[in-house]
C-alpha cells in the first residue's frame, strides 16, 4: 500500500474510532464490551470456528398439516401476502387465492374469476384513499411421466402501488371487494431510496437470508430474524425447497438424487411453495422482501421449462431497473444500491445480463446511494469443500467490472454455511475489493456445510461442483500464497476471514455514507447474547472510486 493510502486508511480510521467512541486499542474488558472491529483493521488472520457437535447438523421439514404452512382463510381469500419495493415511491403487493391442485388430469383455476385490489390509505386504521388494481395468473408443472402428479397453483395476484411517500406508514387490505374477500389489515413503510443529511434516511436494518427451506431449523432463523426487527429482508436464492420430494409429496430427503436415484426428472412437490408463502407471510406481510433466484428455483418441467414457480410467485422491480429478465435488477433503498444478478442465465461478457450490468453500474448517482451491494446465490470465493470453485466462470466474466466499479459488498447464499472474506479481487488481498459475505445457512433440509477444501482428504476433484448452468473455469492456482498448489489451499486461505459452520443471518446496517454494521446472528444467539461475527465495514471513496464520483460531502 502506497504512504497515501496508507495516510487516508489511517485518518478514515481515526475519524471513525471518534464517531463511535471505540478505543483505539484493545483493552482488558468484559466479553460484551468488546469493541468491534472495523475493516481498516485488515485484512484479517483467517479465523475458524469447528461445527458444535451439540447442535443439530439438519432437521427434518415440517409437515405440510404443521400450524405454520397449512391455509386458515376461505378460499378465495388472500393468504401468502408479500410486499417487495418496486420503485423509490411504489411498492408491489402479491398474494394468493383459491385452491391449488396436485393430480393427474388438472384444470387450470380462471385467473380473471377473482379482481386484484389494493385499498390503502395514510391516516388511521380503516380509512383507506387509495385504491389500485393489478394482474393475476395461473401457473402450472406438468410431467409427461408415468406416475408423476401435475400441480396448477392458485390464482398470484400482483398490485403496484404508486406515488406513495418515502418514510410514511400505510395501512392496506388487499382481495376483491365484490365477493367481499379482503384480507385483514396490513402496515408497511416505504424505506427512503437516498442518502442525504437526515440521519434517518439511514439504520436500515436489512436482513440477509438464504438456503432456508421449511425445518425446524429454518423456524429457529425465522424467529430469531423477526426478533432482530428488520425493515427489508434480502434473499439471496433458494427458499421452497420444494425440488426435495417427489410430485406426490410424502417425506421429503437431504440428499435427491440419493433417496430418488429412479426418479425420471428432478421432481418437485409445489405444494410445499404455498406452504413456505404461509410460513413466511407474517413478515412479508408488513416488511418488503426482495428475492433472486437459486440453484432450487429452476424446477425443470416438461419442453424444458424452468423456474415457472419462481417467476410467476415475486414481483420484482425489473421493469423498473430497465432489465429485461425477473432474474436480475436493481432498486435503491436507504443510501444503498442493491443489484441482483442471476447466476442460473447467461452471465458472459456478450449477454443481456452483462450489457445490462454495465448500463446499471453507469446510471449510479454515489452521492445519492453511496454504497453499492451485489447479491447472488453462488459465491464467487468459498472455501468450503461443497460448491468449491463451482462459479469460476461467472467470477472471471464479471469480477472485474464490479471492481473497477467500487462494489463495497457481495452476498451470497448456495453453501450452508457462514463464510466472511478480507476485501479482496482475483483472489489477491486489496483494499478496494467488495467484501464478500456467504449467508447460506438459513437451515434447510439439506444440511449445514462442514467441510472444508483445505483439510487433508477435503478437496473435492475437479469434476466436482458442476453448475447447473454455465461451463466449469476451475483455477489451478500459481500465484500468491497458494502458488505450488494445483487445486486447493492447503490452509484457510488468507481471503477467507472468518468462516463457521451453524445456522443463522446476517442484518446489514447503513450508519451513514462510509459506515456500515454487519453482523451475523447464529440461531443459539437468539438464546444468549452473542453473535456470532460483527464488523464495521468502512467504505474509502477517495481511495477507491475515480474522482468523478467522489465529489460528495462525506
Amino acid at each position: 500500500m502506497s504512504i497515501l493510502r496508507f495516510l487516508l486508511s489511517l485518518v478514515s480510521l481515526l475519524l471513525f474510532l471518534m464517531l463511535v467512541g471505540v478505543p483505539a486499542k484493545n483493552v482488558d474488558v468484559k466479553p460484551q464490551e468488546q469493541r468491534i472491529p472495523t475493516t481498516l483493521e485488515g485484512p484479517f488472520a483467517p479465523s475458524t470456528i469447528k461445527f458444535d457437535p451439540s447442535l443439530r447438523r439438519g432437521s427434518e421439514d415440517l409437515p405440510m398439516d404443521h400450524p405454520r404452512l397449512v391455509k386458515i382463510v376461505p378460499s378465495m381469500f388472500p393468504e401468502q401476502i408479500a410486499l417487495a419495493v418496486s420503485s423509490p415511491t411504489s411498492m408491489w403487493v402479491s398474494w394468493v387465492t383459491g385452491d391449488a391442485q396436485v393430480g393427474a388430469n388438472l384444470t387450470p383455476l380462471d385467473s380473471s374469476m377473482v379482481r386484484s385490489e389494493v385499498w390503502y390509505g395514510l391516516m388511521e386504521t380503516g380509512n383507506y384513499s387509495f385504491f389500485q388494481q393489478g394482474t393475476s395468473t395461473v401457473y402450472s408443472q406438468l410431467y409427461p411421466f408415468k406416475g408423476l402428479m401435475n400441480y396448477t397453483s392458485g390464482i398470484i395476484h400482483h398490485v403496484r402501488l404508486e406515488g406513495l411517500q418515502p418514510g410514511k406508514r400505510y395501512h392496506y387490505r388487499c382481495g376483491d371487494s365484490s365477493l367481499g374477500a379482503m384480507s385483514e389489515e396490513h402496515v408497511f413503510q416505504i424505506p427512503h431510496s437516498n442518502s442525504n443529511s437526515n440521519s434517518d434516511h439511514h439504520h436500515h436494518r436489512i436482513a440477509v437470508i438464504g438456503d432456508l427451506g421449511l425445518t425446524i431449523n429454518s423456524s429457529s432463523t425465522i424467529d430469531h430474524l423477526e426478533k432482530n426487527d428488520p425493515s427489508m429482508i434480502l434473499f439471496v436464492g433458494d427458499m421452497s425447497y420444494a425440488n426435495q420430494y417427489l410430485t406426490t409429496g410424502g417425506k421429503g430427503a437431504s440428499c435427491f438424487s440419493c433417496a430418488f436415484s429412479d426418479a425420471p426428472i428432478r421432481e418437485t412437490y409445489q405444494p410445499r411453495w404455498d406452504g413456505w408463502g404461509r410460513f413466511m407471510e407474517h413478515l412479508t406481510s408488513r416488511i418488503p422482501m426482495m428475492v433472486v433466484e437459486g440453484n432450487h428455483e429452476i424446477e425443470p418441467q416438461i419442453n424444458d421449462i424452468t423456474f415457472k414457480s419462481y417467476l410467476a410467485r415475486f414481483a420484482v422491480p425489473s421493469q423498473e431497473s430497465d432489465s429485461e429478465s425477473n432474474f436480475y435488477y436493481s432498486f435503491n433503498v436507504g443510501g444503498v444500491h442493491f443489484i441482483m444478478l442471476g447466476a442460473y442465465v447467461d452471465y458472459n461478457r456478450t449477454s443481456k445480463q452483462y450489457e445490462w450490468l454495465k448500463k446499471d453500474l453507469r446510471k449510479i448517482k454515489r452521492c445519492n446511494t453511496p454504497w453499492l451491494v451485489v447479491s447472488m446465490h453462488a459465491p464467487w470465493y468459498n472455501s468450503y469443500s461443497s460448491h468449491y470453485q463451482e462459479f469460476e466462470c461467472m467470477r472471471l466474466e464479471m469480477e472485474q467490472l464490479l471492481y473497477q466499479n467500487g462494489v463495497d459488498i457481495v452476498l451470497s447464499g448456495h453453501v450452508h454455511a457462514y463464510e466472511r472474506m478480507n476485501r479482496v479481487y482475483n483472489y489477491k488481498l486489496d483494499p478496494c475489493g467488495p467484501v464478500y459475505i456467504t449467508v447460506g445457512d438459513g437451515g434447510n433440509i439439506e444440511k449445514i456445510d462442514v467441510d472444508h477444501a483445505d483439510e487433508p482428504g477435503k478437496c473435492p476433484k475437479q469434476s466436482d461442483n458442476q453448475p447447473e448452468f454455465g461451463g466449469v473455469c476451475h483455477m489451478n492456482f500459481s500465484f500468491g500464497p497458494a502458488k505450488g498448489n494445483s487445486f486447493c489451499w492447503d490452509r484457510q486461505p488468507e481471503w477467507s476471514a472468518y468462516r463457521e459452520s451453524s445456522f443463522g443471518h446476517g442484518i446489514f446496517e447503513v450508519l451513514n455514507s462510509t459506515h456500515s454494521l454487519w453482523t451475523w446472528h447464529r440461531n443459539q444467539d437468539a438464546y444468549k447474547e452473542s453473535n456470532g461475527d460483527q464488523l464495521y465495514i468502512i467504505r474509502q471513496p477517495q481511495l477507491c472510486l475515480p474522482k468523478s464520483q467522489t465529489n460528495c460531502h462525506y
